[in-house]
């Protein structure tokens, strides 16, 4: 049986789509899958992550592999081969080079900071996720409960045309800790308000994965 494919993209730097991903691998394992992350970024966050985890601790429930914009294909379709999930984590960008890890994805997650602007810089995503006829979820990130800023972005994100995570991801200064320590939140905390959004929103993704 081949793994499911899941893309992180959003075209706007720094809305989270590293510590997305290495918070959803790390949750995955703990449901007891075989999870392969693999890094496109040019920066290479996801690669440092795992390499400070690896030298932390054993972790036989997770890989990792870079891969060009255009390997991205082979790559993800190997770790299928032998992994439960692959996660990809892509440039903060949408053009062509985006379109290979959203064909071969089952399932986009797209990263939203609480503010306008990353909100509109989804629509690049969003619209080369159609044309690839991948389906795409939106995940609130660093959300600040009770602003008006943050009931406005949500308000706008429910009005696009995606499915939107009821989960939000809050803005905690753990989720910066744990990623500088090779770590998800889960694995610092076992219960508490992060570990228990990250395991609600993993779950949510499950049910949202196409069958």
């Amino acid at each position: 049986m081949t793994g499911t494919v899941i893309t992180i993209a959003q075209q706007k730097g720094g809305s989270g789509k590293t510590t997305l991903t290495v918070n959803l691998a790390v949750g995955l394992v703990k449901l007891g899958h075989r999870v392969a992350i693999i890094d496109t970024d040019p920066q290479g966050s996801l690669g440092r992550w795992f390499m400070t985890r690896h030298a932390a601790m054993e972790d036989a429930g997770m890989e990792f592999s870079t891969a060009s914009a255009w390997g991205v294909d082979y790559e993800a379709g190997k770790l299928a081969a032998t992994c439960d999930f692959v996660l990809v984590d892509t440039p903060p960008k949408a053009d062509s080079d985006l379109r290979p890890a959203l064909r071969k994805a089952d399932l986009v997650l797209v990263p939203i900071a609480t503010s306008h602007v990353d909100l509109w810089a989804t629509e690049s995503v969003l619209d080369l996720a159609r044309r690839a006829n991948t389906p795409t979820m939106l995940v609130l990130n660093r959300t600040r409960a009770g602003t008006k800023l943050g009931v406005e972005v949500a308000e706008e994100a429910a009005k696009i045309d995606a499915i939107l995570a009821k989960t939000t991801l809050a803005n905690r200064i753990l989720y910066a800790e744990t990623l500088g320590r090779g770590q998800g939140v889960q694995d610092a905390v076992a219960k508490g308000p992060a570990a228990t959004e990250v395991a609600a929103l993993t779950e949510e993704i499950l049910a949202n994965i196409p069958e």
